[in-house]
């Protein structure tokens, strides 16, 4: 109180006397200085405060932050003086608006920042400076605001590989330091905040919905549907207006005009839309599933909106102009060129045992009539045992055993003590010869990968009749190979030559134009319609990536060097 009590006196008594521009650009060094020692204490000497901080008891964690001070000897850089630049404010207005993105303001300082900067604008109606220590922990929150804020919207709040063991993407990165300083020196804060939002359309589709349903949230939500019997076209059920209402909420149904019991051609089809966009069957029939999925509550799904937000936060910046995406989530795949869909086709996708991972490669060749050569989990898990049990089961499923350093070299299996043969110790490959016996069917679409994953045909063309298709070992198979190949190859081979190639016996490659394959995973995203589409969370991607957002040992941030480890003490 008597260092304020000084420091208020000297204040009068400079604006009492005439001052020139000398005097103040002094007095402004002065305090200037003041803030930068105290900043340079907090940092490096992690020596206590002598001022009281209104409830501010949060550390300074973002590894830039040292290095950042380091470089301007630890002036102020929010701060001029003992005046706020208005910087600072429209900061603060961006952290507001972090919901829109599915961030909490309360991650960059927001509520202790709302404090400080309330304090030292009432201190400065009235003509009074904060103490030191309050401008340099203000100064340093801004900074810690901006550059946390800034990483999470780049990069994402949550390392990926360190969420999921087989999730493998190429984020984006920026000079933070530097942005920083060009957004102060140029009034452009809130404009390189908005360059730092991923600039992929489908991002920006995704926070309108998430407004959307925050909307219908703040206006309590839709209505519960109770349990009981199914819903047919023509039925009459006193559940109908309960769901008619959930449906103008959602928006499947555009409106009511007279609210009865019937179960109509409208409400069918708006149930339809609903189901299309859930994933489910769309027959309009209100089963167990369908009924289950209406219950789902918006504050879920907002929630599920929140988490594909991180996910594409951790996406590139470009996909390509010409690629293929493949969602695991909607077991579907779909070719994009110059940003628009020009195929679309469902997949099948590995089980939850056997995830199919996420990553993305370069195609860059395809493979007619192909060998398949068992992995090893397969080999140890499914193959060896039947082997062993039926000596003919090699024969009768066209599986030879070839030599690990020349695939030319067969190995004949009577010569085999398949007693003492264990996976570990199995004598090569186990390899199934081309055919309708195959699983890979007549073709795979190659991009060489760490995880041996790879488009291909199946010969277990039924499963797609399945409405959820994880089936595979990891791989992906395709419903409509030829189609793909055909895509693939047009500029390279007429439709003799690829029909020949369908029909081939003995495996030949074909070299095509590279493209990148994405394989990812969303359970929520806007179609070009403007549809909002949810679905399952087949693989528990989305419970990984929840608690991965509460444990400090997933977060980018927590994984960051500390760069002073001075809890500030509480008012």
């Amino acid at each position: 109180m008597f260092k304020i009590l000084k420091t208020t006196i000297f204040i009068l008594c400079f604006w009492v006397v005439p001052v020139c521009a000398e005097q103040v650009s002094s007095v402004i060094v002065l305090f200037d200085k003041q803030t930068s020692e105290r900043i340079e204490g907090l940092l490096q000497s992690h020596e206590p405060l002598s001022a009281p901080l209104v409830g501010v008891s949060r550390l300074f964690s973002h590894e830039e932050i040292l290095k950042l001070y380091q470089q301007r000897d630890f002036l102020p850089i929010w701060i001029n003086g003992w005046q706020l630049k208005p910087e600072a404010l429209v900061l603060l207005d961006n952290l507001r608006g972090a919901g829109e993105h599915g961030l909490c303001g309360n991650d960059y300082l927001l509520e202790e920042l709302e404090g400080l900067i309330r304090i030292q604008m009432d201190f400065a109606k009235h003509s009074l400076p904060l103490a030191p220590d309050n401008r340099a922990v203000l100064d340093l929150f801004l900074s810690q605001a901006f550059l946390t804020f800034a990483t999470h919207l780049v990069e994402g709040q949550v390392d990926p590989a360190l969420a999921h063991v087989d999730w493998r993407s190429r984020r984006r990165k920026a000079d933070l330091i530097k942005l920083l300083e060009y957004a102060i020196e140029n009034h452009r804060v809130s404009q390189v905040l908005e360059n730092l939002i991923p600039p992929h359309e489908e991002y920006r589709q995704l926070i309108n919905a998430l407004s959307k349903y925050q909307t219908i949230s703040a206006s309590g939500g839709w209505p519960t549907i109770p349990p009981g019997s199914t819903i047919r076209l023509g039925d009459q059920d006193e559940r109908v207006p309960l769901l008619k209402t959930l449906l103008l909420k959602t928006g499947d149904l555009k409106q009511i005009i007279i609210v009865t019991d019937d179960y109509d051609q409208e409400t069918r089809a708006a149930i339809q839309l609903f189901q299309t966009r859930h994933g489910l069957v769309d027959d309009g029939v209100i089963g167990p599933e369908t009924l289950e999925t209406l219950n789902v509550s918006v504050e879920d799904r907002i929630r599920q909106i929140e988490l594909n937000l991180e996910r594409w936060r951790w996406m590139p910046k470009s996909f390509g102009k010409r690629h293929i995406r493949v969602n695991v989530a909607d077991f579907s795949l779909e070719v994009i060129e110059d940003g628009e869909s020009v195929m679309r086709m469902p997949v099948i996708v590995g089980t939850q045992y056997r995830k199919t991972p996420v990553f993305s490669a370069r195609m860059t060749y395809l493979e007619f009539a192909p060998y398949w050569t068992v992995p090893p989990t397969i080999l140890r898990e499914d193959k060896l045992p039947k082997i062993k049990r039926h000596p003919d089961y090699l024969e009768e499923k066209h599986f030879q055993i070839i030599s690990r350093e020349n695939r030319d070299v067969a190995i004949d299996p009577l010569n085999i003590n398949w007693s003492a043969v264990e996976a570990s110790s199995f004598p090569g490959l186990l390899r199934m010869d081309p055919g309708p016996w195959n699983p890979l069917g007549r073709v795979k679409f190659m991009f060489p990968n760490r995880f041996n994953v790879y488009l291909h045909d199946t010969n277990q063309s039924y499963l797609f009749d399945n409405n959820t298709r994880s089936f595979s070992s990891g791989c992906i198979r395709v419903k409509r190979p030829q189609m793909l190949a055909a895509y693939l190859l047009k500029q390279n081979l007429g439709a003799e030559r690829l029909r020949e190639l369908f029909e081939a016996t003995a495996p030949e490659q074909v070299s095509i134009k590279p493209l990148t394959v994405h394989i990812q995973y969303w359970t929520a995203w806007v179609d070009r319609d403007g549809l909002v589409h949810f679905r399952p969370d087949v693989y528990f991607r989305d419970l990984d990536l929840e608690v991965a957002l509460t444990e400090p040992a997933y977060r980018v941030m927590d994984q960051l060097k500390v760069s002073a480890g001075t809890r500030l003490a509480k008012n």
